[in-house]
């Protein structure tokens, strides 16, 4: 189990990659953003990132409107 931070909150998963940690809490939906201590990270190296003891992720949605 990993003790992690996601979007401020202290969480704890056991997934191994950080898209399998997004894809549990599903933010993984439309258009989203997601930097990870203090660093934004492409979509396409989400599946390929390591989720790490202590590791910080923002992720960001995209609302649209007018």
């Amino acid at each position: 189990m990993k003790n992690i931070t996601l979007n401020g909150q202290a969480q704890n998963s056991s997934a191994d990659t950080v898209l399998a940690l997004l894809e549990e809490y599903s933010l993984t939906q439309g258009r989203f953003a997601v930097e990870i201590d203090g660093q934004l990270v492409p979509k396409s190296r989400l599946g390929a990132t390591a989720l790490v003891d202590g590791m910080s992720i923002e992720v960001v949605q995209a609302v649209g409107g007018g």
